[in-house]
């Protein structure tokens, strides 16, 4: 069993279902809405742990005791070991509002709240966490500086690294790209980092070669109902997505990762065979609605 450990963001997520897209101006009914639990961290971290690993977390909520105490009960529910979730005054809660049409297409807006407000010393004070884990993966959705802090006590302490640039951006710090293993993004999140469209298997490996650059070991990339690119150790393929009918993709890419961290081997020797372990679990999430209701467990592969 692999013990995984996620810095990363709580959220509770606002999801509302249309037939399609509102235009500027205009106002359409609605066909249902429901809350549930969310944020990329908290959605990853609950992937790992029903689909096999031994999974912390390290992160913050508000102190709106409503909000923050429903998201606590559903980590606890799945059995995340959450001592290392800080209560922030003066800060609310992360939420999320999500909008899914019938094309199974989403829009998502998000207050970040407590999520951007813990420091890299709330970080040192779980670091206990990071060094009894396998891996440690990470996101966008929290302070840079904080998961920087994170990868840096993981490499001290031979603990590989998982970063998910989500949601993107074009200056990844360098400090926290040579502490980082294995990186994860989607094709919209690999051209806004690298500059580099991605068009075919040739514009996914030139986009690799820039990531392995910066001395990234493995790259990722997730392309949807196509599947996963991957380059490691001098090899590169893609590995084809399973053939659903999805109605909802909300927290298909977390649900890869998290899955990904809780079946991979420490020296990536079994990389294909995780891959594919996760593009199962992924495409089972993107059957069901909502963020972590639709999150697969292990008994269901």
């Amino acid at each position: 069993m692999n013990k995984v450990t996620v810095i990363g963001s709580i959220n509770l997520d606002r999801t509302i279902r249309v037939a399609r897209m509102a235009k500027p101006g205009e106002t359409l009914h609605t066909k249902e809405i429901f809350t549930a639990g969310g944020g990329k961290g908290a959605n990853q971290a609950i992937a790992a742990q029903r689909l096999g690993a031994d999974t912390s977390f390290i992160g913050a909520m508000g102190e709106d005791r409503e909000v923050s105490q429903t998201m606590l009960e559903l980590l606890h529910e799945d059995g995340i070991n959450c001592q290392g979730i800080a209560t922030l005054s003066n800060h609310k809660t992360g939420q999320a509002f999500v909008i899914v049409d019938d094309d199974s297409e989403n829009l998502i807006y998000v207050h970040g709240g407590a999520n951007m407000a813990f420091k890299p010393e709330h970080v040192d004070q779980n670091r206990d966490l990071i060094t009894q884990s396998d891996f440690v993966v990470a996101q966008f959705e929290t302070p840079i500086d904080c998961t920087t802090e994170a990868f840096k006590i993981a490499r001290q302490n031979g603990v590989v690294t998982i970063l998910n640039p989500a949601p993107a951006i074009d200056q990844i710090p360098e400090e926290l790209l040579k502490v980082t293993d294995m990186i994860v993004p989607n094709e919209t999140e690999t051209e806004v980092i690298t500059g580099i469209k991605i068009t075919d298997q040739a514009s996914m490996i030139n986009a690799a070669e820039k990531f392995h650059a910066l001395g990234i070991k493995a790259v990722l990339i997730t392309l949807g109902s196509q599947g996963t690119f991957y380059s490691y150790a001098g090899k590169t393929a893609i590995i084809p997505a399973l053939k659903v009918n999805a109605v909802d993709t909300t927290a298909a890419g977390d649900t890869f990762i998290g899955a990904l961290s809780s079946v991979l081997n420490k020296d990536f020797s079994n990389l294909e065979d995780a891959i594919k372990f996760s593009n199962k679990a992924s495409s089972i999430t993107v059957q069901r609605f909502g963020a972590q209701p639709s999150i697969p467990y292990l008994k269901e592969m």
